[in-house]
């Protein structure tokens, strides 16, 4: 497989056709709509990705390794699909609804400002993330390991207790309600 290295890809210099099959290390794409793409077996290492539309790409056995996505649309996103070697992303100020993290193992992982509209989190290890002020309404949480994970500034979510390991999890007191409307229980304010 080629390897392109310390190469930045932005709007106006760059077309989707630029975006080969590769194993790309410590580049940058900038401002590309790269919606409906195949990445399947492509492969990003140190990479970051700012202002990009990713919607509905293909990630069969896509390797994301230390990849930054900022401010950028992944619509549909089915990370389960990508390698599980090495799988390591930060998300900020992105959209990520509809996305996937089905039986994943993607501890530390950092969500800051991010949508997370009906992303599905289950069965996964969230272990020590950080949703700081991100939306994560319709998301599902259902047998997901979230001990030491951050959801102070996080809002609009629902996570059953029973259903979901959270030991030394944080939430704020303005949170508790995305705690306890699983059990049907009213908290007013």
């Amino acid at each position: 497989m080629m390897i392109i290295t310390d190469t930045v890809f932005k709007a106006g210099d760059a077309k989707r056709t630029d975006i080969v099959k590769a194993e790309y290390d410590h580049c940058t794409f900038s401002g590309l709509d790269l919606s409906d793409g195949d990445f399947s077996s492509y492969k990003f290492v140190d990479c970051t990705f700012n202002d990009c539309n990713l919607s509905l790409v293909k990630t069969f056995k896509t390797g994301l390794c230390n990849v930054r996505f900022v401010n950028c649309k992944l619509l549909g996103w089915r990370f389960e699909q990508c390698n599980p070697f090495a799988l390591e992303v930060i998300f900020e100020k992105c959209l990520l609804q509809h996305a996937t993290f089905y039986k994943l193992s993607l501890k530390k992982t950092l969500f800051r400002n991010c949508v997370l509209h009906e992303t599905d989190f289950s069965d996964s290890d969230f272990s020590e993330a950080d949703f700081s002020g991100s939306d994560l309404a319709g998301s599902v949480f259902d047998n997901t390991k979230l001990d030491k994970a951050d959801f102070r500034s996080a809002f609009n979510y629902v996570i059953n207790p029973v259903t979901n390991r959270i030991k030394k999890a944080r939430f704020s007191s303005t949170g508790l309600k995305g705690l306890v409307g699983a059990f049907d229980i009213r908290v007013e304010d």
